[in-house]
């Protein structure tokens, strides 16, 4: 895989400018063994019967988003890799299984994610910045039949924050004429499920994104660009979110992987069919996505945007 970077005439400094609250780039020191513990900076790894190293791998050969590429010395304007690209995976055996209880395994889900090792007291309050790049896997593609929530924020009561998702919304019963129309895009959305950014999911591109989350006043607001481009702001002011909760009961955990959704079975029973979480079709092939670039920071001194530049936070 060869991404399209544009960087040599950006790269000043490895350096972020603002206060990091959460780093979740993987070390280039990393490897499978210490996923599976899991050491700092994740704290658990949703996934199947295997190990978490049957599912997430870290790639020195992909290289990650160049957004936060160091310079080494001398007078080229060369890179340096400061984090490996972290590829995650699910198959027919990605069935989660909380509490190790067979009785409550995810059987209509697939899923590999990895929860960041965080602070919700620091990372989730006044405002915060999540930080995440993605790019497609073409060998393992996923399919867009199917809905996949690929980034979020799960408090405990199961709802997201805000969240990336790719392909076909779910529905019970499963729609008429798949992939939908949006199927093939990647959508930010709101924790009411409304779409305030989206964007086609090409091959061979880093899809670069900020969110701007206020937990005090319940907005959001996106920044994103590709490969080599610095962020730009693509919610021109911030979004109301005030479907989520305030405080406490509003933080939750910060996924990256995939969460893929069944496709409706006509078999089962309407409630069964509305049952996402135990029921429905899955094809249970290898699919994959890559991730890097993955940390918080707080806006007190700007957004970070790429090579040690920043803007101003989102105003309403």
């Amino acid at each position: 895989m060869h991404l399209q970077v544009s960087f040599l005439f950006y790269l000043v400094s490895a350096s972020l400018a603002t206060p990091i609250l959460y780093d979740g780039r993987a070390p280039l020191n990393y490897t499978e063994a210490d996923i599976n513990i899991p050491l700092t900076p994740y704290t658990y790894v949703v996934r199947g019967s295997g190990n978490a190293s049957d599912y997430v791998e870290f790639e020195k050969s992909l290289p990650p988003t160049p957004l936060w590429y160091g310079k080494l010395p001398g007078f080229l304007p060369l890179p340096e890799f400061t984090e490996q690209t972290v590829h995650i995976k699910i198959d027919n055996s990605s069935v989660f299984v909380p509490g190790g209880n067979p009785a409550n395994a995810q059987y209509g889900f697939r899923r590999t994610e990895v929860i960041a090792q965080g602070n919700r007291t620091l990372e989730e309050i006044d405002t915060t910045v999540f930080h995440f790049s993605i790019a497609k896997d073409d060998f393992f593609p996923l399919n867009v039949d199917h809905e996949y929530q690929i980034i979020f924020i799960e408090p405990n009561d199961g709802t997201h924050v805000f969240q990336v998702r790719y392909g076909s919304n779910f529905a019970a019963p499963t729609q008429s004429h798949l992939p939908t129309s949006n199927a093939r895009n990647l959508e930010v959305t709101d924790h009411a499920l409304n779409v305030i950014y989206s964007v086609p999911f090409n091959s061979l591109t880093w899809y670069n994104f900020a969110v701007q989350v206020d937990w005090t006043n319940r907005t959001l607001g996106v920044l994103a660009s590709q490969n080599g481009n610095v962020l730009k702001k693509v919610t021109p002011k911030v979004v109301p979110n005030l479907s989520s909760t305030a405080g406490p009961a509003g933080q939750g955990d910060f996924h990256f992987g995939m969460v893929k959704l069944p496709l409706a079975d006509p078999k089962d029973s309407a409630a069964e069919q509305a049952d996402v979480v135990h029921y429905g079709i899955q094809e249970g092939k290898t699919e994959g996505l890559y991730f890097s670039g993955v940390f918080v920071e707080s806006p007190a001194k700007g957004i970070s945007i790429g090579y040690g530049e920043t803007t101003s936070a989102i105003g309403a």
